[in-house]
Formats: structure tokens, C-alpha cells, sequence
């Protein structure tokens, strides 16, 4: 072949690939992610930079979320209690309750245990990162009593703050009788806080959505949300120092028995005590679907930041869980917002 054909093959083949480049799909990373790590953990992050951690290895009693950390990067939430040991079942963020169906499935001396089944769905996305998982509670002898939904959505929010944002749907399991939650403050949704948060064993302070302060005039009383504020150390050796972060933990208005009761205490963790004051039955066929979040801010306590992340909440749809439609390939399921809230 003469060397003017090879020129002009050359720019032949040139001009083709750089057509193909030019109409190839950008691909652009999305804000949000869902990350499967190994040994039964999942991480979620917002630009890459883990928020939040959910661990459902059946060497625990239940699945729970830890870390979840502030905008400083450090754990707002702790393993355990800082001075009992008898509160190791305080796993950061956790699903529990006292007695379901005669069993206790709050405690680590309880027979009552949480596994997660499968996953539904895992979602990048830049306005959230969404994980799906279907989770069963078993009595000691290993029968399913019940059936949970988890939904959970990292959303981020302005100066690196971010929201968890929780939903679940409880019912009985496939066969089985009656869902039986008895009367108690043990229960649903619990938050432990880092030790330094506390107001007892660090420099925090408890803030319900009326503007009440400290355990003994909240405990046990309806709010619509629920704050958790106090100093975290940031950076180590000599520029090791304290900044202000916290937890506000909203209950959702679409909620039954909505603003809730909580349980809260001065050495660190508070609830959303949905059978404070009665219990509640669900019967086959029927479901309990719950709300909740979780904002990680910057700073001490801010009402009317908390008021503005209350309403943007309540007028945010819940989730679905699906079966794919035809074009929506490789996947098993789909998670999405409904239409309305």
C-alpha cells in the first residue's frame, strides 16, 4: 500500500474514532452512594465521604447504623453506654422494642432476634443515595413473627450537613398471627450519642421542638422533634479540639399518634417511644408504616433551622418498593418515592 493510501486509511480511522468520541455518553458520578462492603456492611456516602454505615451481620441481635457522623467527619453516635455495661444492646442507631408478642427484642439477654432477609435496592443519586432492605424478627426457636421494611435515604444538605432519612413498614409475617406490640418506652427507633454529646457524661444538651430543655421536663412528653447537641473532638495531638455538632431526630406528622412520646435520658440517647403510653396491635393483612429522620448539623441547637428540615420533611413523599418495569434492566426490585405524601 502506497504512503498516501496509509495517510488516508489513517485519517480515515482518526476522523471515525473521534465521531464516536464525540457522540459517546459523558458519564458523570453521582453525589450520593450506596456501597456493599464486605463482612455484611454497607456504607453510604455523599461525595465520598462516608455518613453513615449500616452493619447487619447475624453475630448481632439486630442490624444497626454506625457510625453516623457530622460534618466534621466524626461519629456523633457510640457503641454501647459510656458506664453500664448492661446497655450494650445500644448499638448507635438501632430498631428494637421491649416486648413483641410476649418477646424481648430490646435487650441482648432478650430471645427476640432482628436478621435482615435480602436487600431490596441499592440507589446512587445526587439528591439521595437509597438502600432497601427487607428484615425479619424471629422468637428463640427461630419462627418468623414479623416482617420489616427498611428503608433508608442519605440526603445531603448545606455546609456538609446530612440527613438519614428512615422508613419503616412493620406487619406480620407470611402465615403468621397478630403483631402484638405491648405498652412500653423501650421502642421503636433508638439513637445512642456520642459520649461527649451527653449532657451527663459530656458538655450536651437535650432540645425538644416546644424549646423545653433537659431530661426531667422532656421525658416522656410529644414533640415533633428532638435535639441532641454538644461539643466533638476533631484532629489529633496538639491541634485536637472541640466543635459543636448534634442531632436533631424528627417524627414525621404523617405518623400515627403523631407529635410521639419520647424517651430520652441525660447519659446519652433518646427515642421515639411509640407505645409509651399503649401498645398497638397489627393484624394479618395490615401494616404499621413509620417515618423518620435524622439531620447531623453544624453548631448548637437552631429552632428555626429544625423548623425549616421539619417541613421540607412532612412535605416530602414516602417510598414504594416494586417490581421493575420491562425497560428497567438488571435489577430485582425498585425503590421510589409516591407521588404524594
Amino acid at each position: 500500500m502506497k504512503t498516501s493510501q496509509l495517510a488516508a486509511l489513517f485519517a480515515l480511522m482518526l476522523t471515525t474514532t473521534l465521531a464516536k468520541a464525540e457522540t459517546a455518553p459523558t458519564f458523570v458520578l453521582k453525589r450520593c452512594e450506596v456501597i456493599p462492603l464486605p463482612e455484611h456492611q454497607v456504607s453510604l456516602r455523599i461525595d465520598g465521604l462516608e455518613k453513615a454505615r449500616w452493619h447487619f451481620g447475624q453475630q448481632y441481635p439486630r442490624p444497626f447504623f454506625f457510625p453516623l457522623t457530622g460534618p466534621s467527619g466524626e461519629p456523633l453516635t457510640r457503641m454501647g453506654h459510656p458506664g453500664a455495661e448492661n446497655h450494650d444492646h445500644h448499638r448507635s442507631v438501632w430498631f428494637a422494642h421491649n416486648k413483641l408478642n410476649g418477646l424481648d427484642f430490646w435487650s441482648e439477654q432478650g430471645t427476640g432476634r432482628i436478621r435482615q432477609l435480602h436487600w431490596y435496592r441499592y440507589r446512587d443519586g445526587n439528591e439521595e443515595a437509597v438502600m432497601a432492605s427487607k428484615l425479619g424478627w424471629f422468637d428463640g426457636e427461630n419462627h418468623q413473627i414479623a416482617e420489616q421494611d427498611l428503608i433508608a435515604a442519605l440526603r445531603p444538605m448545606e455546609g456538609g450537613e446530612s440527613a438519614l432519612e428512615i422508613q419503616i413498614e412493620l406487619r406480620p409475617a407470611a402465615g403468621a398471627g397478630p403483631v402484638v406490640m405491648e405498652k412500653t418506652n423501650f421502642g421503636l427507633f433508638a439513637v445512642r450519642v456520642a459520649a461527649t454529646l451527653s449532657s451527663y457524661f459530656g458538655g450536651g444538651i437535650i432540645t425538644n421542638s416546644e424549646g423545653t430543655v433537659g431530661e426531667p421536663a422532656i421525658f416522656g412528653k410529644p414533640a415533633r422533634w428532638m435535639d441532641y447537641s454538644g461539643p466533638v473532638a476533631v484532629g489529633v495531638g496538639p491541634s485536637r479540639h472541640a466543635v459543636t455538632e448534634g442531632i436533631t431526630y424528627f417524627d414525621h406528622p404523617s405518623n400515627p399518634r403523631h407529635p410521639v412520646n419520647w424517651h430520652v435520658r441525660e447519659d446519652g440517647w433518646m427515642g421515639a417511644a411509640f407505645c409509651l403510653n399503649e401498645g398497638h396491635t397489627i393484624e394479618p393483612g395490615q401494616s404499621l408504616t413509620l417515618r423518620y429522620l435524622l439531620h447531623t448539623h453544624a453548631g448548637a441547637y437552631e429552632a428555626a433551622k429544625a423548623e425549616a428540615v421539619f417541613k421540607a420533611f412532612g412535605e416530602r413523599p414516602g417510598f414504594r418498593i416494586r417490581k421493575p418495569e420491562k425497560d428497567e434492566k438488571h435489577r430485582q426490585y425498585e425503590v421510589e418515592r409516591r407521588l404524594s405524601p
